[in-house]
């Protein structure tokens, strides 16, 4: 039981450290940009981490985590030796690109030492396949996702500065196309809510509502901005710059609650793995209210802490940001995070928010992006599943000695 509330305990810390190591993820452009103050910054990124605690509730990032591993070698005192050498081979990796202002991805570093760790108690056939193929494919594809849909967004705000048609066609489509979704998606039926005949039918449909509660909240951010686009070129450039920094705190928010919504479920399945390992409960299903809880508090205490280096790389170093081009990356990676979520795909908060920093700053011209910075991360990228994972077989090798 000791060593197992010592692994809970480790668990949390990291959970801490991903808070302040991703800190800069959800409020690089919003401090970059002036529109909230350092310390300002991180208490609103703070409180929407923790406002995803009500938000996502199928923990389906947090299920893939946990089946990193098979289930059959994360079990007994060797799985918790499992789990104890890749958390601690996690945070080695964390707080080293933290101390040198490299924002790596702590989803990465969490997936390549529990795996590292499985390998070196029972071989390449420890791992499942499935999850770390995804994993790494993402890497790859989150980026990209989040840089494509940024620089979108980034072109339609451009174009509808200027007079024209278009844009304005632009944004009814996008209005009617999210409330057609909505209303084909999440079974709408304002009769029966509004006659409440049916008790238990009314109950279900709230239930439902709350489950989808992060597609409405998309939807919503998607509509706002398309409101707005329309009456984009009846404003001059302060005006619009005022209205811009406005919607940056909705759009970090919606980043925020979609880092807080990720990052923590990757947590909440290792302490999960380590609880089946133990006996303290037999399946994934069976995860104790007290576990997401605390690991949404424990991240969001994490933001709190800030993380001044990594903000200035991913705030300044890649592009300069304007409070529009702030908008326009956040809102591109919240929706990346949202529907990798829903995916059950555990990508890179990090990764997703710099392509989507690219993304607006190729919209300006390539050259405006620091293509020699950008190298820099996608190298620490590529070596963070690596690198966690043997550091975490060295560790497992050396923890296995006295057990």
């Amino acid at each position: 039981m000791t060593f197992l509330i010592t692994i809970i305990a480790l668990a949390l810390i990291f959970d801490y450290i991903n808070g302040f190591h991703d800190a800069a993820n959800s409020i690089a452009t919003v401090v970059s940009t002036k529109v909230l103050t350092p310390f300002q910054a991180v208490v609103w990124a703070a409180v929407f981490n923790f406002v995803a605690f009500f938000i996502f509730k199928d923990h389906g990032v947090a299920n893939t985590i946990a089946k990193t591993v098979k289930e059959d070698v994360v079990s007994g005192q060797a799985g918790l030796i499992i789990v104890f050498s890749g958390l601690v081979a996690a945070i080695i990796w964390n707080l080293f690109t933290w101390w040198f202002g490299i924002p790596s991805s702590s989803s990465h570093t969490l997936i390549g030492g529990f795996a590292g760790a499985g390998i070196a108690h029972a071989g390449f056939s420890a791992v499942n396949s499935d999850p770390i193929l995804k994993t790494v494919l993402f890497i790859f594809v989150a980026p990209l996702v989040g840089m494509l849909m940024a620089f979108i967004i980034s072109l339609w705000f451009i174009h509808s500065f200027r007079k024209g048609i278009i844009p304005k066609i632009i944004a009814l489509a996008v209005i009617a196309g999210v409330g057609f979704f909505l209303y084909k998606n999440l079974e709408f039926n304002p009769e029966k809510l509004a006659k409440g005949t049916h008790y238990e039918a009314y109950i279900n449909q709230v239930i439902f509502y709350s489950k989808n509660f992060k597609w409405i909240l998309l939807a919503s951010i998607l509509i706002i901005l398309a409101i707005f686009t329309i009456f984009l070129n009846t404003l001059n450039a302060n005006r619009a710059n005022k209205w811009f920094k406005r919607l940056q705190l909705v759009s970090s928010a919606a980043f925020s609650i979609g880092h807080g919504g990720n990052d923590a479920q990757k947590v909440m399945g290792i302490i999960t793995a380590a609880l089946i390992a133990h006996g303290s409960i037999k399946s994934f299903d069976q995860m104790p209210v007290w576990v997401p809880l605390a690991c949404y508090s424990a991240i969001a205490l994490g933001t709190m802490s800030g993380g001044w280096k990594i903000i200035k790389t991913m705030g300044t170093r890649i592009t300069k940001v304007t409070p529009f081009e702030g908008v326009a990356a956040e809102t591109a990676g919240a929706i990346t995070l949202f529907v990798t979520e829903a995916l059950k795909i555990p990508v890179s908060t990090t990764h997703t928010i710099t392509g989507a920093i690219i993304g607006v700053g190729a919209t300006k011209r390539l050259s405006a992006v620091r293509w020699g910075v950008t190298i820099n991360l996608l190298w620490a990228w590529i070596l963070t599943i690596p690198v966690s994972a043997l550091m975490a077989m060295l560790i497992y090798k050396i923890v296995s000695l006295f057990f």
